[in-house]
């Protein structure tokens, strides 16, 4: 079943849907156009209801930010940039780092400088487990893809890699 917040004919239930899922997956997508409408809609409270509830929530690429503090968003044209998100799991985030070239470099930079909390980046094709918002496992659909912690210290940036579970098929 999929939530439509597009079709002008309908007003969509959006509480009486979310609170009946199990599951609520997030797709990719612009984070800022989606937060927006989120908020627009009541999304953001329906999804937090939904969630206190026991349903468990999910996503990728921008359906993976959306829940964290802050994070790297492509959302602008043609730059990565900082925004805030739902704050729901403490610290930044940023998916693609491996499948973006700027992405890495400007996560750690943001880091560094102060102007990004410590967070998690995690490379194409895995997942971070969060339960009561803390980070339980990292697991991936593809061989050497993996999850980091990235923290600023006194030396600069420490991007410590996770211990990851590769799924198989």
């Amino acid at each position: 079943m999929t939530l439509d917040l597009f079709d002008p004919t309908r007003d969509p239930d959006v509480d009486g849907f979310l609170a009946a899922q199990d599951v609520i997956w997030v797709g990719g997508g612009n984070t800022r156009n989606m937060l927006l409408l989120w908020r627009t809609w009541g999304v953001d409270r329906a999804l937090r209801a939904a969630y206190e509830n026991g349903t468990v929530l999910a996503g990728v690429s921008a359906g993976a930010l959306c829940w964290f503090t802050e994070g790297i968003t492509d959302s602008y044209p043609r730059r990565l940039t900082r925004m805030r998100a739902l704050g729901w799991l403490r610290g930044s985030f940023t998916p693609h780092y491996d499948a973006e070239p700027g992405r890495r470099p400007h996560f750690t930079q943001m880091i560094g400088a102060g102007r990004l909390r410590a967070g998690y980046a995690a490379d194409d094709f895995v997942a971070l487990r969060f339960e009561n918002e803390k980070l339980r496992e990292a697991v991936s659909a593809r061989d050497g893809a993996a999850a980091y912690r990235v923290t600023a210290t006194a030396r600069g940036v420490r991007e410590q890699r996770l211990p990851t579970r590769l799924l198989r098929a």
